[in-house]
């Protein structure tokens, strides 16, 4: 694929994906989550000895500040289909048969905490940023946030920061869990690299089983909580309330919501 805003650089089979849309936060809309689609699904095979992939944003300012809300704005109904098509993307990630690792570097809210949550390990620098902060917008995560962030931190703290909106910085999340290391600003990537040369050392097939089998433990019963989170999504996309919550954050002014 012709890559436009996503920039890959391999290092020794150690392939860096950076999403390159600095004047928009990195903000993820849909032909950055196309180029996402393809390099999981098919590109990644034309990369030799593949060690491990990283995943970072371009900028000191932010990771991935969320999904391109102005293209919400056009969903007319059609969010259970976004909301799908998001899950299957991060789902490609969480699944692939290499480490993930996301080197976060400033905010990760919305759907780039839900990337970061679908990376294997995340390292994040001190000026780091999570958060899910959906409601705000009259809906709620939908490319399974909902689901990630409770497999990462528990029920409790999970949805506490999806109801209050709160953003938490990264030494929050290095204690709640949600942070697997915090290293100094500009090293995120340096430490990625680190991990994925140390897990290269190993048997690429074992890691393979590994990383499948631990996503197994999440998944006894099949897709439940995914396909809820699809349906409800796809539920608050047709509210008056999201309508609202949308413009309101494009136009950067409070949103008035009226519970309909």
């Amino acid at each position: 694929m012709n890559y436009q805003n996503i920039a890959v650089e391999n290092d020794n089979g150690i392939v860096t994906l950076t999403i390159s849309r600095e004047k928009a936060m990195n903000a993820l809309n849909q032909q950055t989550m196309a180029e996402l689609k393809s390099f999981f699904d098919r590109d990644f095979e034309q990369i030799a000895d593949l060690k491990g992939v990283i995943i970072t944003g371009s900028g000191p300012k932010a990771f991935v500040a969320g999904a391109d809300i102005s293209e919400f704005l056009g969903l007319s109904g059609n969010g259970e289909q976004l909301a799908q098509r998001g899950q299957d993307i991060f789902q490609s990630i969480e699944r692939f048969h290499r480490p993930v690792i996301a080197a976060v570097n400033g905010f990760a809210l919305g759907g780039g905490c839900e990337l970061a949550m679908a990376c294997h390990i995340r390292i994040a620098s001190p000026n780091a940023k999570f958060g899910q902060p959906e409601v705000n917008l009259g809906i709620i995560p939908g490319y399974g946030g909902t689901q990630r962030l409770v497999q990462l931190v528990g029920k409790g703290r999970a949805l506490e920061l999806m109801m209050t909106a709160d953003m938490i910085d990264a030494t929050e999340g290095y204690r709640i869990g949600l942070v697997n290391h915090v290293v100094e600003e500009g090293e995120t990537v340096g430490k990625a690299k680190e991990i994925i040369t140390k897990i290269a050392t190993k048997a690429p097939f074992a890691i393979a089983k590994v990383i499948e089998s631990v996503n197994a433990f999440f998944d006894p019963g099949g897709d439940a909580g995914f396909f809820t989170e699809v349906v409800e999504f796809g539920k608050c996309s047709k509210t008056a309330d999201f309508k609202e919550g949308a413009a309101a954050f494009v136009e950067k002014r409070k949103a008035n919501f009226l519970g309909k």
